[in-house]
């Protein structure tokens, strides 16, 4: 009898396997980081086939820790980066390019071509999103139109494309040897090629971006008792489990904070910060910048979403390029050392500005600088522009919805650090909850594959899993609030439009 259930999560800089028991307490972890490959300014690539390579180590890893062999494992969710844009030979399981990261602006041609064409209201009424270089569909375009020869082998049917979890739920379902190449509806809602009202690739959207349908996944619900397909016995797992559960990262994040109901919301603190707020059956129209998307799929919800591009990654720029910091624990002693930044602001685009701005020629700005400034105010204004970056968010999805938010629960690496959980509450002026697991992202993908397979019967039975590890409460007066905001929007002004300036 099977006692647990696993997920694959497939992060921008890395991939961990975790297993849960039924309580959805966590009996093993196993993390392994990938190369973040820079070509050029503005060019984030990954190599797909390392991501695939981690993948192997840490399910190997994980399964070893705690002594857990393939038949205890009911099911396995998958759960990953989204819009990073892979294309392959299904036939040899070899990609054509690397593949391209979420946070790449290569595409900014392609996507002001359409915004000056008059694209945007039309793309938006369809898909739910604006006109970004943030989505996979220009990045496949991209593609077709670079490498050499791969528009012919697409129309050919030698080329397929996937985001990460496509990719990844292939190769674990058997790759060139019959894998399953499905994706769900969450993360097909982030390619600017899903049709929100239909819940089908959109033939339209394909003609513009000149795309073969016959490139793109089938779609399948995001728990899925009809499964996907199983693990093969000499592939990673060492056995045949059922492959059942796919949410895009963020929302599966939602589902581990068991956000069911409409007007519940989380922020995940990784690479970047992503604030979703389940607004059920309905789909809402963003007037204020925010993002609408598929929440999860079986009995089809929604979300509006604020993405913000740069958070944790901030901090792994002071580690990895400053080199100011040796690792990102280190952030709060060094902020907590200083009462406040010295009047520093960090804007951190460095890929532009995405939610409420969408300012694709954006870039990084730090602003304030005086002979006081120091490495301590440096770090602290890098912790502060993380949670003011989330008040914007968060004031643009109020104007959306017609509701203030009280309560903020929150989940991701980040969240484990006190000093920047208290500066979230403190800069919002509102309560912030931190759960007791706080990788809720693989969480939620396990919950969705649980329940395709009933080792969860029921979303109650997931709501009880559910606990408090601890509350932060705001302690600024509404005075010093205000001034570091107000400081802060001045701020953002001075980054946006940087390229075209």
């Amino acid at each position: 009898m099977p006692n647990y259930v696993a997920a694959v999560d497939q992060g921008t800089t890395g991939t961990r396997f975790m297993i849960f028991d039924h309580a959805g307490k966590v009996v093993a972890s196993h993390y392994e980081e990938h190369h973040q490959i820079y070509p050029q300014p503005g060019w984030v690539e990954h190599d797909a086939r390392e991501i695939w390579d981690r993948t192997r180590t840490t399910i190997g890893g994980a399964m070893a820790k705690a002594n857990v062999r393939a038949e205890h494992l009911a099911a396995i969710g998958v759960t990953n980066q989204r819009e990073t844009t892979v294309v392959w030979n299904p036939k040899t399981g070899e990609p054509y390019y690397n593949a391209i990261v979420w946070q790449d602006t290569r595409t900014q041609p392609i996507c002001q071509k359409l915004i000056d064409a008059g694209k945007s209201d039309w793309i938006r009424a369809k898909t739910g999103l604006p006109i970004a270089t943030y989505f996979s569909a220009p990045k496949i375009q991209w593609l077709l139109d670079n490498v050499p020869g791969l528009r012919a082998r697409a129309e050919r049917g030698e080329a397929i494309f996937g985001n990460i979890d496509t990719w990844v739920i292939w190769n674990l379902t058997g790759g060139k040897n019959g894998g399953a190449h499905i994706t769900d509806y969450s993360n097909a809602s982030r390619t600017m090629l899903l049709n929100l009202h239909t819940l089908d690739w959109d033939d339209e959207l394909l003609q513009l971006f000149g795309i073969p349908r016959a490139m793109l996944p089938q779609l399948r619900p995001s728990s899925d008792p009809k499964l996907y397909g199983y693990t093969e016995a000499l592939g990673p797992v060492g056995g045949r489990v059922p492959v059942c559960g796919d949410l895009g990262d963020q929302q599966a994040a939602l589902f581990g904070q068991v956000a069911f109901e409409p007007g519940e919301a989380k922020n995940t603190y990784g690479t970047g910060c992503f604030l979703l707020l389940n607004t059920g059956k309905e789909i809402v129209p963003s007037k204020s910048g925010l993002l609408t998307t598929v929440a999860s799929n079986g009995e089809t919800c929604y979300a509006l979403e604020g993405s913000i591009a740069i958070a944790g990654a901030a901090v792994q720029w002071l580690r990895d390029n400053l080199k100011i910091i040796v690792n990102a624990a280190e952030t709060e002693p060094i902020a907590q050392s200083v009462a406040d930044t010295g009047g520093v602001y960090f804007v951190p685009a460095f890929n532009g500005l995405f939610a409420p701005h969408w300012d694709m020629y954006a870039r990084g700005t730090i602003v304030g600088i005086t002979r006081y400034t120091t490495r301590e105010h440096i770090v602290r204004a890098t912790l502060e522009a993380i949670c003011y970056q989330t008040r914007e968010v968060i004031e643009a999805m109020e104007k959306d919805s017609g509701v203030p938010l009280k309560t903020l629960k929150v989940d991701g690496g980040a969240v484990k650090n006190n000093f920047l959980m208290q500066l979230q509450a403190d800069i919002l002026g509102k309560t912030v909850v931190r759960p007791i697991v706080n990788e809720t992202t693989a969480l939620g993908a396990a919950y969705a594959a649980g329940l395709a397979v009933g080792f969860w019967k029921s979303l109650d039975e997931l709501r009880a899993n559910w606990g408090v590890d601890r509350v932060f409460e705001p302690q600024w007066d509404a005075a010093r609030r205000e001034e570091g905001y107000a400081g802060w929007l001045r701020a953002v002004e001075r980054a946006k439009g940087w390229l075209k300036a």
